[in-house]
């Protein structure tokens, strides 16, 4: 879930800089379809990364147990309330 989180982040904040990048690589097709290539690829790990956390949340939930609260603080990396 950390490497979903931090892909999503990244692939946000690159995001901004995707439409000038290929602005200015226009004039060279190849490179161009190299950027896309790239921000597609990009994209689909970001996909596969939120698949396999899907999976593994639906395995805990299935098998009945519960993921204590402290995980869930500490993919944002604060301590608990009750810690604070």
């Amino acid at each position: 879930m950390r490497c979903d989180r931090w892909g999503s982040y990244w692939f946000v904040a690159v995001g901004f800089f995707f439409a000038p990048l290929l602005i200015l690589l226009a004039p060279w097709s190849i490179a161009v379809a190299v950027a896309w290539t790239l921000i597609s690829l990009s994209g689909l790990w970001l996909g596969v990364l939120g698949i396999f956390m899907a999976v593994g949340l639906a395995r805990v939930l299935r098998a009945g147990e519960e993921i204590p609260e402290e995980y869930w603080w500490s993919l944002l990396g604060k301590p608990p309330p009750s810690q604070r």
